[in-house]
């Protein structure tokens, strides 16, 4: 049977070949018709019923290895992935949504720790709210928050992100997955019909820019952040970056690119989205690089959240919104929902305004600073000629292997003895090109749950080599 029966492109379709490839083989997985095992034309048999260059094929069966939906092995060919089954739907953003069997050791970059969330505090906030709260504060919100919160905001950003708004330019969100949906249903508005990214950055951004419409352009990071020069030459007029504590690389974008970056945006009439996803959790001694945001507030839409410092149950964000682009998110809001829910937005304001959530970001950080020495400490003694690179901030450090290492193979090894963990790979745009990485979350772990868990992969790792060397003598 052709395969074009159930892998339909178009090259008249707004979204590129590999990407139309990548969602019509993820469809038929989540439909049922591709299951788990079942053995998929080679890239050149697939080409041909297809029509299409083998090198489109490549791309899009490398990108769907790597994020998990195919499994690839010499001599056998190209199988929908064992561990897949037909399962419930799941937003499109959800880190690591696909199912895992029960390991002993998490290391995965979006695990939480629910010890850490400050459960009298936030009562004591939540109590005190409901306590003061006016009878217009039941009935539906505005659309971009409450004022009491959207001031509460403000003030927050500037001292501690150094962000130039007010609170009328404040909008609070239900997590920056239901703002980045508003910016990708007003880019177009803009005439923007492309959207570039960083590569790598989180592979469910790169897909669900592709469902909203827009195409999405990887541009490269370095050590230095996001390459301006290639933005530029690229012909995009807005740009998504995680500028703070890159993901998942944790570099630092330099000073030099940050006023490249705004220069770029000047000069092509372009846009900057600042996903500012774990600003809270500098734990760097020094200072923290202030928000983007500050070199051009007209230019620069800055967002946060509480997922990080809190927990991503909450589902609260926030956006410092340039005045042009107002107006326009609260149309797209408008089309979506009625505001985010009241009571916890007084409760946030509260939390804010008496100093309860300086004081948990100090008690998060100084619990994270150890964990993370732990993890340093482990990756020297275990794994020596691995570095970890970026600066330390956040949940995850990005680990970087020697490149004779095989990380498809240290993953499954890892799995093999219990550990859970993500490769860098999955990350990239071309995946096959990447060094060999691990995305490793150390939030979750004990510290010596931390330690074992990389005394582990060390013992993997050191075991992959000298197979190698085996094979090879």
């Amino acid at each position: 049977m052709p395969w074009n029966t159930l892998i339909d492109v178009s090259r008249e379709h707004e979204l590129p070949l590999t990407v139309q490839i990548q969602q019509s083989i993820k469809r038929e997985i989540a439909d049922g018709a591709l299951h788990p095992g079942t053995r998929l034309p080679s890239s050149r048999q697939l080409a041909e019923d297809l029509r299409l260059s083998r090198s489109v094929v490549v791309e899009a069966y490398g990108q769907l290895v790597a994020e998990g939906y195919l499994e690839a092995a010499h001599g056998s060919g190209t199988r929908v992935a064992a561990h897949l089954t037909a399962a419930a739907q799941t937003p499109t953003l959800l880190a690591d949504s696909r199912p895992e069997p029960v390991a002993r050791w998490d290391l995965r970059a979006h695990t939480t720790d629910p010890a850490a969330f400050p459960e009298r505090e936030w009562l004591t906030a939540y109590q005190r709210a409901v306590r003061r709260m006016e009878p217009r504060d039941l009935g539906y919100p505005p659309l971009s928050g409450l004022t009491q919160l959207r001031a509460e905001l403000a003030g927050y950003l500037g001292r501690a992100r150094g962000v130039h708004t007010a609170q009328e330019h404040v909008m609070v969100v239900a997590g920056f997955a239901q703002a980045f949906g508003m910016v990708c249903e007003v880019l177009p508005r803009l005439g923007i019909d492309t959207l570039a990214v960083e590569d790598p950055c989180h592979p469910r951004q790169r897909q669900f820019i592709g469902e909203s419409g827009l195409r999405c352009l990887p541009v490269p990071v370095d050590e230095n952040g996001i390459d301006v020069t290639a933005l530029a030459r690229s012909g995009a007029h807005a740009v998504l970056v995680t500028p703070a504590h890159q993901f998942p690389t944790g570099v630092v974008l330099s000073a030099e690119r940050r006023a490249a970056l705004v220069r770029w945006a000047q000069e092509a009439d372009g846009w900057i989205i600042e996903d500012d996803y774990d600003g809270d959790l500098w734990l760097t001694h020094g200072r923290r690089p202030t928000a983007l945001q500050r070199l051009d507030p007209s230019r620069v839409l800055y967002a946060g959240t509480a997922s990080k410092s809190l927990a991503p149950g909450m589902r609260l964000g926030w956006l410092a919104v340039p005045p042009r682009l107002h107006g326009p998110l609260e149309e797209a809001r408008a089309r979506r929902d009625l505001g985010c829910e009241a009571l916890t937005q007084l409760a946030f304001a509260e939390f804010l305004a008496t100093g309860l959530f300086d004081r948990h970001l100090r008690r998060r950080r100084a619990r994270l600073r150890t964990r993370a020495e732990t993890l340093h400490q482990a990756v020297r003694r275990h794994l020596p000629e691995a570095r970890i690179a970026g600066t330390t901030a956040g949940l995850h450090a990005c680990l970087q292997l020697p490149h004779r290492v095989d990380e498809p193979s240290l993953i499954a090894g890892a799995r093999r003895h219990s550990v859970l963990v993500r490769g860098g790979r999955a990350y990239h745009h071309r995946p096959w090109l990447a060094r060999p990485t691990l995305v490793v979350g150390y939030a979750s772990p004990t510290r010596t749950a931390l330690a074992e868990a990389v005394r582990v992969l060390g013992e993997v790792c050191a075991g992959l080599t000298d197979g190698r060397r085996a094979r090879t003598a």
